[in-house]
């Protein structure tokens, strides 16, 4: 015979945000879990089914609480996985992941990972002088690089920070854009734009990148320097030569730390070069100091479909 159980939220505004705008969290909820039915009256929520499933549907609940409470963004990705983990039974796996606050925004929104391979990711950078995050688009490699960027300057344990990627997309094509080079390679910077402007504000973030204190640039301007004290990432990275990635790396000074991210299945270089990813993955693997974390579609942070798009792609590319 089916059990009923009610969980009553503090006030009604908790009631909506850990519910979802719409009840689009409700929604995801019950669809993670069929065999249950859960139903929201004001600020109660009445679950019915078994004991298993009632368990770890309130398991969800009290977990997107917490997260409310800690003024994390909430996205139907928190539902889906926190979903997944606590039907493997590992709950606690959660607390670790949403447990670590990674940086604040400048919305005073806490950042933090959302998968297990994000909190890998992020031990790593904290761990490692050089990491390599490896892995599809919407896994949050560049978004957590640079939160962990803006806390390392927040806190003065690098002086500035300097976010590069290599502008292969453009090719031959930059000629035909308006404006100088700057103004060329900066749709191809955006990106990197758009994450420092959350983590500092746009009229902070323009102030920083006037003292210098932040560097938005393309590889190319790295060749000679020797970069000290900084923060150094370097994004779209499956789109270097062999040469670009031993030059980068070998900027690398004092006091310094290098995140270094990339998609090999998105490899742009023409005339089947060699990317310099895929050989820093073969050559770098076992050098002390150096943390290679590899995504996989589990970790997409972004839209549901982003997720089935990459897993419909492996699919494919098996059976070639």
């Amino acid at each position: 015979m089916p059990m009923e159980r009610r969980l009553t939220f503090t006030d009604l505004p908790e009631a909506k945000a850990v519910l979802g705008m719409k009840d689009e969290f409700l929604k995801t909820l019950q669809k993670e879990f069929p065999a249950c039915q859960i139903v929201a009256r004001g600020d109660e929520v009445i679950i019915i089914g078994d004991e298993p499933g009632i368990s770890q549907v309130e398991e969800v609940i009290q977990m997107l609480r917490y997260l409310h409470r800690e003024n994390t963004y909430m996205t139907t990705q928190h539902v889906r996985y926190s979903a997944s983990l606590i039907r493997q039974g590992q709950g606690a796996l959660l607390q670790s992941i949403y447990g670590d606050t990674v940086s604040i925004s400048a919305r005073g929104r806490l950042i933090k990972p959302k998968t297990a391979g994000q909190k890998q990711y992020v031990d790593s950078i904290r761990k490692n002088l050089v990491t390599f995050g490896i892995g599809p688009a919407g896994t949050g490699k560049t978004y957590l690089a640079v939160a962990l960027a803006s806390f390392y300057l927040k806190n003065r344990e690098v002086e500035r920070i300097i976010l590069t990627r290599p502008a292969v997309e453009a090719g031959e094509k930059l000629g035909f854009l308006p404006g100088d080079l700057q103004e060329k390679i900066d749709p191809y910077l955006r990106p990197l734009y758009d994450a420092l402007a959350d983590m500092f504000g746009y009229d902070q973030f323009q102030k920083m990148v006037s003292r210098n204190i932040i560097e938005v640039a393309p590889l190319a301007y790295m060749r000679g320097r020797t970069l000290e004290e900084s923060f150094i990432i370097l994004d779209e990275a499956q789109n270097t030569t062999r040469e670009q990635m031993k030059m980068f790396l070998t900027r690398m000074g004092n006091h310094s730390r290098v995140v270094v991210n990339g998609d090999i299945t998105q490899i742009d270089l023409a005339d089947r070069k060699l990317s310099g990813l895929t050989e820093a993955q073969r050559v770098l693997s076992n050098v002390r100091g150096i943390g290679m974390v590899q995504f996989t579609d589990e970790d997409v942070v972004r839209h549901d479909m982003v997720g089935r798009i990459i897993r419909a792609y492996e699919a494919f590319y098996k059976k070639q």
